[in-house]
């Protein structure tokens, strides 16, 4: 066993030291390759680094380069500019000396006409104190006796001048008068209860059966009594079958009886206390909507800021009307075409609309009913803090305030508008077909018409000519006359379009 490891302990170290020997020669070899590889990549690197920085460097210089070009050839053009303002400012420095050297020869000039015009005004002053002595020893008359003779002579002309002129104004109010006249009697009309009643103050209340006209009636009339009392409307109970008529000027009183009544008769308790306590609740409900009303009207025509009163009485306008149009339609209508023309013509659109709303509102309030309306709706806008061109649009709307603001005359064509188009206010239909009937007889008088027609509401009137009798030059210049004799001798509202027509036919038969 001693001689085995005897044998095999050295070939055992043996081993180990050869193969150490040999694992340190392998890592020795493998370390030099590795630091070999190394410093190749690393000159590698620094090579491609320095050839980087080499690049940057270039594009560096390039950019500096192409900057600094640039700003030479700007400071190149700001030179170039200078040089041309300031050859400019020489030219017109040199022009200025020019003028100023002309400006005083000018001055010069006027200065000897100044001195030569004196002159010859002392020899003209002499020359007519020369003359009127002449004058004077020659007629006999001094010059203040003179003058005083023509002072009266052209006093005598003046006066005289002054009737004619006074007799055409007159003939003018007496053909303008009755027009004039029926408006602000219609104006009255509307705004005062009169004694009698018309179509416009009248609302008819519609029954199922004529028995309930006993329950409205009462005891000995007391609920009819009640309920006039509490509505202030007069309530017609007739011969008229299923209806009953609620009458009073004022259309706000009869929407307040009528909607009570319709609530009494729904509910079917007719009695005093029962009708005080149903108006006063109907009247509570009605304002609500009026209020309600007005400022729905405000909110859709983008007006803002009115006072509380002002929507108040906006929304009283739904149950007025002018001329039976109605009222708070119209002044919708007068304030949208109010803007529109604003807009046209550069002006503010919204106070535009905002006078054509209020324009009429002096038709809604009891204030002082001895006032024009426009006024007192002046002075409610006045009244409750308007911009002054709203309140003299308000009030000169009728030309009974003098127009001192742009939107005024607005107001007033944009009312005449409203007004004037066919079908928005009542006109008597015997006078409406009366006035078609002439216009169409005056344009059949003109010699070569065959036919005439009034159409559109009398506003388009349609000539029919011979075409053997009236050539086209003809039935433009008869167009024309036509329009002048309308013009001149028939009253009408808007404008008459006037339209010739003049063909010529040729029929043949086939037998």
């Amino acid at each position: 066993m001693e001689v085995l490891l005897a044998i095999v302990l050295p070939a055992i170290v043996s081993f180990i030291l050869t193969y150490y020997i040999t694992n340190n020669f392998i890592l020795k070899k493998r370390r030099e390759e590795i630091l070999k590889s190394a410093e190749q990549e690393g000159e590698n690197i620094k090579k491609e680094k320095i050839f980087q920085a080499k690049e940057k460097f270039l594009q560096l210089k390039g950019e500096h380069e192409q900057q600094i070009l640039e700003r030479n050839n700007q400071i190149i053009q700001v030179e170039n500019k200078l040089k041309q303002r300031e050859l400019v400012l020489n030219q017109q420095n040199a022009e200025l000396q020019k003028k100023l050297k002309e400006i005083e020869s000018v001055r010069e000039h006027i200065r000897n006409q100044t001195e030569l015009l004196e002159k010859k005004q002392e020899e003209y002053e002499k020359l007519r104190i020369e003359a009127i002595q002449k004058i004077e020893n020659i007629a006999g008359l001094s010059a203040q006796e003179a003058k005083n003779q023509l002072i009266e002579t052209m006093k005598a002309e003046a006066k005289s001048e002054a009737m004619s002129y006074i007799s055409e104004v007159m003939d003018e109010a007496r053909l303008t008068a009755s027009k004039e006249s029926k408006r602000i009697i219609i104006n009255t009309i509307q705004r005062i209860a009169p004694e009698t009643a018309i179509e416009n103050a009248v609302t008819v209340f519609n029954i199922e059966s004529d028995e309930i006209k006993g329950r409205i009636i009462g005891r000995e009339g007391r609920n009819i009594r009640a309920l006039e009392a509490a509505t202030g409307v007069e309530i017609v109970v007739d011969d008229t079958p299923e209806a009953i008529l609620l009458s009073a000027f004022d259309p706000v009183r009869r929407e307040v009886a009528r909607l009570a009544l319709h609530q009494l008769v729904t509910d079917g308790r007719i009695h005093p206390a029962r009708i005080e306590e149903v108006v006063a609740k109907v009247q509570k409900q009605l304002d609500d909507e009026i209020m309600e009303t007005g400022k729905r009207t405000c909110i859709d025509l983008g007006i803002h800021g009115l006072h509380v009163e002002l929507v108040k009485l906006i929304g009283r306008m739904k149950y007025r009307s002018s001329y039976g149009q109605n009222l708070l339609q119209h002044s919708r209508e007068v304030a949208n075409i109010c803007a529109t023309l604003a807009s046209e013509l550069g002006l503010n659109p919204k106070t535009a609309k905002r006078a054509g709303l209020l324009h009429d509102i002096g038709k809604v309030s009891d204030e002082d009913p001895e006032l024009p309306h426009a006024v007192l709706g002046m002075k409610l806008a006045e009244k409750y803090k308007e911009k002054p061109d709203v309140c003299n649009a308000i009030g000169a709307h009728h030309e009974e305030v003098e127009m001192t603001s742009l939107i005024s005359p607005l107001v007033l064509v944009s009312d005449a508008i409203s007004g004037s188009r066919p079908g928005a206010r009542r006109e008597v239909i015997e006078s409406y077909i009366k006035r078609l009937k002439e216009m169409e007889d005056l344009a059949l008088s003109y010699p070569g018409v065959t036919k005439t027609y009034a159409i559109q509401a009398g506003r388009e009137l349609r000539v029919i000519v011979g075409s053997e009798q009236v050539s086209d030059k003809e039935s433009e210049q008869l167009s024309l006359d036509i329009a002048k004799k309308i013009q001149d001798e028939m009253t009408y509202p808007g404008q008459v379009k006037i339209t010739v027509i003049r063909e010529t036919r040729a029929v043949s038969f086939a037998k």
